[in-house]
């Protein structure tokens, strides 16, 4: 049944952050994601994931950017383990070892240079 709202399958995640042009660059360079477009004069950037192709991050300079609970990102990849050495060679802060659920699913929460947690998934339904 289609929503009420009539959604055009776009969703951008935004996250306050208090250095733009090192958030970007963390992004970018770290997670692998493209940069769409910056606009400096509202301290604001967007950047592509490769969850969709209408699924990215939105980047608000602010100067005390808020982190804790809240909503945090997912994204899936084929292999936790593989995906995990790779950021942790980059300096990139987990918080503890990568939790599995038999059967089910990989998780694995880390953080971005503002404190912000994010997660991998691996689907371990899928193989």
């Amino acid at each position: 049944m289609p929503s009420p709202l009539n959604y055009d399958g776009g969703l951008t995640i935004a996250f306050d952050v208090a250095d733009l042009k090192r958030s970007i660059a963390w992004y970018r360079d770290v997670l692998g994601f493209n940069l769409l477009y910056q606009v400096d004069e509202i301290g604001w950037a967007e950047l592509a994931t490769e969850a969709g192709s209408r699924v990215n991050v939105g980047l608000s300079q602010v100067e005390k950017p808020r982190t804790g609970a809240g909503p945090v990102p997912t994204f899936g990849v084929k292999d936790i383990a593989k995906s995990r050495a790779m950021l942790e060679a980059k300096k990139v802060k987990f918080d503890g070892a990568t939790r599995e659920y038999p059967g089910m699913v990989k998780l694995a929460t880390f953080f971005d240079p503002d404190g912000h947690a994010l997660m991998l998934f691996e689907d371990l339904q899928k193989q």
